[in-house]
């Protein structure tokens, strides 16, 4: 008998992390052996449509999970708008309030607000910070972060890495689940779509759609299909590498599951987590998987952290949603039923799908198994007979959708968890002798309550007031917010007798007393919680050093930018006028000599033109030397890599921090400023109201506003043109380089998103259309904004026109005249989007 591999029992086992939507899926979670829970409740949280629970329901979920063991985590992890942040705080105290454990934040400038006005609150870090290597993991630490949950694209390697570099900095990685296809905190596309912002708890699922993939200068079709639907993971199997590599808590998406999802799901991995606290790693038993996928799967993957990067079997291909587990195959029909071999014999009420074989037309049917006979078994294979109301061909695939026996199971494992209400124990002490009145005096925590009964004390003909009558009588505490708890009748004279309606009326007393007083208290911390925001909003932190020159006259009075990938681009800006141009050499294939960019900036230099180098948003552990030898030309930079920003900038760089930082906000402006970011582009899904509001306490300076251009919508690790062919990934780059230079992703609208593959063979998706905004230009001078940022990732990109007449715009408003706008969106063309200067999200 084989015995199954052994681990180091030294190794922690991490904390299992379960989500909730619902108190039933709190009760879920706790019952099956979670940790911990996460959750949201009401607002600001990255599920906001109906997957949060009310504060009320908060504070009996608190109760449910400390009763437990488990601890609460409450989820405030979306981007706060300026106006917002006063509601978002308070929401938070209420939370605390309520008992809640930690907080998840992703808005660095809330971190900050929160470390000010909580300062005993534990604080993680969403994975939508984008945390995924050691400068990222110093910064968040650095800000008061005492826990980050990584990057779900980061391997075990990346682990170390990070563990290695920031060692007092707890990590936290998803082990199942749905997976984003691109990096969390770095997918624009469901907001430039819609008004749906995945940083705002509002995601559309763009990545869920058919797509096309088309070479962009020939317009052939390379491959079609659901190429950006990331498979669920599930990464059982690399549990004792994660826990090795430093991983203190696994958590398991699914806030918007069922509970029985929550059920199964965890009480399987508190399975494999217990039984590597024993020393044994071994794989998960087939039956085991078998039932996660049962419970909601789009097929599996290790993911990144179990198996690194899995080219075409990371995407489902060809459905996007729950299909269940598959068991066999159709292998005719007989009267009115199905005939199906299956590994797994099936039931009457289990829901079937039926789907052809992979690359044969036909559309997915299924539905509910009225009547299933067994006709025979042979070699771990039943034959059954389904009468069901679908009609599928002989040789498709069989799918059980739904397992009621299984969803039963689920549901009963939770079934007597009681919600615990939230009370605080009251004692009393009692005293009186005969022909005195009784004296009860109850405490609660450090308040006190004496009441007197109005009747005196008798002596006791039958019934005394002994400890069970006392005690009988006065814990009928009911609903009240309180359970009695210590009787001292220590100075109480025995054999003594007071009517039962006088002590209730006591206990009544008592209770009112309570209620009044802790109102009295909660009204005072209220106040004194809204005063101590209040103040905390009215600071927005230290001034920032001004590096601008005075605005003055000419060219000064603003700042021109022109992001580009090609040199010649670069050329053609300062042609046109840009007073300042960043040059990405990281966005496509191939990359040019670095003796090249060192003689453009040069070039530019000697025409009084500045040269920043553009680095990537994403650069994990393995990939800093490719990129340190760019750091070391010496330019100036732009960074959407948080990071990077406060590393580089410590060293006396001058760093602009990107849109990809995600600034909405005046306190995460200030949080950049103090981590060194010389100038800031603010987030690409603010209004011209918001950016104001932004820029205000610094009349506008030092903010560059990206006013033409195509955003990068995605950043997916995931290479869609490799896995057209199968290739493996970072081993193909004669697709990109030689046959596929430019390819596009058209959507079932028919929308065309240009896809980069850069440096790192990791995909950016580009949005389809450029933001144009010279409409808008009037309101951000009038506002006191002066930098604007023109973004110019296509080959397409009439970059010198689009400076010239941008230039020249700015001019007119620097003299005082009227701007002419026409000429710009003629450059532009007809396709274009306004963006979200106006459509707020």
């Amino acid at each position: 008998m084989s015995r199954a591999p052994q681990v180091d029992r030294l190794t922690p086992v991490p904390e299992l992390l379960a989500p909730a939507g619902s108190l039933d899926a709190v009760r879920a979670a706790v019952a099956n052996g979670a940790d911990a829970v996460y959750l949201g409740a009401g607002r600001f949280n990255a599920r906001d449509d109906g997957a949060q629970l009310s504060i009320d329901e908060l504070a009996v979920a608190c109760g449910v999970a400390h009763a437990g063991g488990a601890r609460i985590y409450l989820t405030l992890n979306v981007l706060v708008k300026p106006h917002e942040l006063a509601e978002a705080l308070a929401l938070l105290g209420e939370a605390v309030d309520a008992g809640i454990d930690a907080v998840i934040v992703q808005d660095i400038g809330l971190v900050r607000l929160i470390r000010r006005i909580f300062p005993a609150l534990e604080v993680h870090g969403s994975t939508q910070m984008t945390v995924h290597d050691a400068s990222g993991a110093a910064v968040v630490h650095a800000l008061g972060v005492e826990r980050v949950v990584l990057a779900r694209e980061n391997t075990v390697s990346d682990v170390e890495a990070i563990r290695s570099a920031v060692p007092a900095l707890g990590l936290e990685a998803f082990v199942h689940g749905a997976l984003c296809i691109s990096y969390s905190g770095q997918c624009l596309m469901s907001g430039m779509i819609s008004e749906r912002s995945a940083n705002r708890g509002s995601c559309a699922q763009s990545c869920r759609k058919d797509y096309v993939l088309r070479d962009a200068d020939s317009g052939d079709e390379i491959d079609r299909g659901y190429l950006i639907s990331a498979k669920d993971l599930a990464a059982h199997d690399a549990l004792p590498a994660m826990a090795a590599a430093g991983i203190a808590c696994l958590k398991v998406e699914g806030r918007k599951k069922k509970p029985e999802y929550v059920a199964t799901v965890t009480r399987r991995y508190r399975e494999f987590l217990d039984q590597l606290g024993d020393g044994i790693a071994a794989p998960a038993p087939a039956d085991v998987v078998d039932e996660l996928v049962q419970i909601y799967s789009r097929g599996f993957t290790p993911g990144m952290i179990g198996a690194g990067r899995t080219g075409r079997d990371y995407i489902t291909r060809d459905h996007p949603d729950n299909r269940g587990l598959e068991l066999g195959t159709v292998v005719g029909s007989r009267d009115d039923a199905v005939l199906i071999d299956t590994r797994r014999p099936v039931d009457a009420g289990d829901g079937l799908g039926f789907e052809p074989p992979p690359g044969q037309p036909g559309m997915a049917v299924g539905g509910t198994v009225i009547v299933a006979t067994t006709l025979h078994e042979r070699d771990g294979i039943t034959r059954q007979a389904v009468t069901i109301r679908a009609h599928p061909a002989r040789g498709w695939l069989v799918f059980r959708t739904s397992d009621p026996a299984l969803v039963r199971r689920a549901r009963g494992s939770f079934a007597d968890v009681e919600a615990q209400r939230r009370s605080s124990p009251m004692s009393v002490r009692l005293s009186g002798h005969d022909g005195a009145p009784l004296a009860a005096v109850f405490r609660v925590g450090e308040t006190e309550v004496e009441v007197l009964s109005s009747t005196p004390l008798a002596p006791a003909s039958k019934r005394e007031l002994d400890e069970h009558t006392l005690r009988a009588q006065l814990g009928r505490l009911g609903e009240t917010a309180y359970t009695l708890d210590d009787v001292d009748l220590s100075s109480l004279s025995p054999g003594l007798f007071l009517p039962v309606s006088e002590l209730n009326r006591m206990r009544q007393e008592a209770v009112i007393a309570f209620d009044s007083a802790f109102e009295t208290l909660r009204t005072a911390r209220l106040a004194e919680r809204t005063a101590r925001i209040a103040t905390a909003l009215d600071t927005v932190g230290e001034p920032a050093t001004i590096r601008l020159a005075p605005n003055t006259a000419g060219a000064a009075a603003f700042r021109l930018c022109a992001d580009v990938y090609q040199l010649d681009d670069a050329r053609a800006a300062a042609r046109g006028g840009a007073t300042e141009i960043a040059y990405d050499p990281f966005l496509r294939h191939p990359m040019p000599p670095v003796t090249r960019v060192k003689a453009l900036a040069s070039e530019l230099r000697e025409a009084g033109i500045v040269l920043r180098l553009r680095t990537p948003t994403v650069m994990r552990p393995a990939e800093r030397r490719f990129v340190t030898k760019w750091l070391d030309l010496g330019l100036p930079l732009l960074s959407g890599h948080l990071g990077l920003v406060h590393e580089l900038a410590s060293q006396g760089r001058d760093v602009v921090a990107d849109y990809a930082v995600n600034c909405f906000n005046q306190y995460t402006a200030a949080a950049l400023f103090s981590l060194g970011a010389s100038r800031i582009v603010p987030s690409v899904e603010l209004t011209v109201e918001e950016l104001s509001e932004l820029s205000a306490p610094w009349d506008g300076r030092n903010f560059d506003v990206v006013v033409y251009g195509r955003p990068e919508g995605m950043t997916i690790e995931h290479c869609v043109l490799s896995a057209a062919y199968d290739r493996v990934p970072t081993t193909c780059r004669d697709l990109c380089v030689q046959r596929h230079p430019y390819t596009e992703l058209t959507d079932p609208a028919g929308y065309v998103f240009p896809v980069a593959t850069d440096f790192a063979c990791r995909n950016r998706l580009l949005h389809s259309r450029p933001i144009e905004a010279s409409e808008f230009l009037p309101r951000l001078w009038k506002h006191g904004l002066r930098g604007f940022r023109l973004v110019c990732n296509v080959p397409d990109d009439p970059v010198e026109m689009l400076v010239s007449r941008w230039r020249a715009a700015l001019g007119a408003l620097v003299s005082g005249s009227e701007p002419a706008l026409a000429p710009i969106r003629l450059a532009t063309g007809a396709a274009f989007t306004r963006g979200h200067f106006s459509r707020a999200v």
